[in-house]
């Protein structure tokens, strides 16, 4: 039995035909979208973060890279790295084609999900991320991002659903060193995102769950 098909041996009826019906990555996208994001401590394994119908961009974003698997690609996560203590970490779930990178993610922001597979390569994804990266504080936090992470080769075969394993993986996962995408010299002279553009990117956005608001 592979970990997709015992992961749904685990589902009942009801969400195993939802996790059946996720047949291309914007379908994925657009399940991870109709969650609620809750910005909580606890991160949650695919298992339950379809039972609990909520999650965030980490068990969000591992979520996805199994579903991706499902489909035939590679299950890849990258961490978008911010200014240390300036923000959360954003978890992609990497996809592939036609040797063009794309990327799922689960955000309380409308602007950091879905990109379609056209770039060349993962600098270049990343740094579409890098003018919606925004803290509460209307400053750009992204500084970094991290080679991918296939968890098909972490050795522990029940991280879909047993949350021991899953926190094991986060672990490995989180323990990778980031590649920086900007200079320090650059960072101190980037401009404050304006009243405006903030206004825009926070569209949607459930401003209690953000980094710095929601409590600890």
């Amino acid at each position: 039995m592979t970990i997709i098909t015992e992961f749904e041996s685990h589902l009942p009826a009801d969400l195993l035909n939802i996790f059946k019906n996720l047949k291309t990555p914007f379908l994925i996208q657009q399940y991870l979208d109709s969650l609620p994001y809750i910005g909580e401590e606890r991160d949650r394994s695919p298992l339950s973060v379809m039972r609990d119908h909520q999650s965030h961009c980490l068990d969000g974003g591992l979520f996805a890279a199994l579903a991706l698997w499902k489909l035939g690609f590679k299950p890849l996560l990258l961490d978008l790295r911010p200014d240390p203590g300036m923000d959360d970490d954003h978890v992609l779930a990497l996809y592939q084609r036609d040797g063009r990178w794309g990327a799922l993610a689960k955000s309380n922001y409308v602007n950091l999900g879905f990109r379609e597979a056209v770039h060349k390569n993962l600098r270049e994804l990343a740094m579409t991320y890098f003018e919606h990266y925004a803290s509460i504080h209307q400053t750009k936090t992204l500084r970094g991002y991290t080679r991918p992470f296939d968890v098909s080769k972490f050795p522990l075969n029940d991280w879909a659903w047993n949350e021991n394993s899953t926190q094991k993986l986060y672990k490995k996962f989180y323990s990778r060193k980031a590649i920086p995408l900007i200079t320090r010299k650059m960072a101190s002279r980037l401009s404050p995102i304006t009243d405006r553009a903030y206004a825009a990117e926070t569209m949607h956005t459930n401003l209690n769950e953000s980094f710095g608001n929601r409590p600890h």
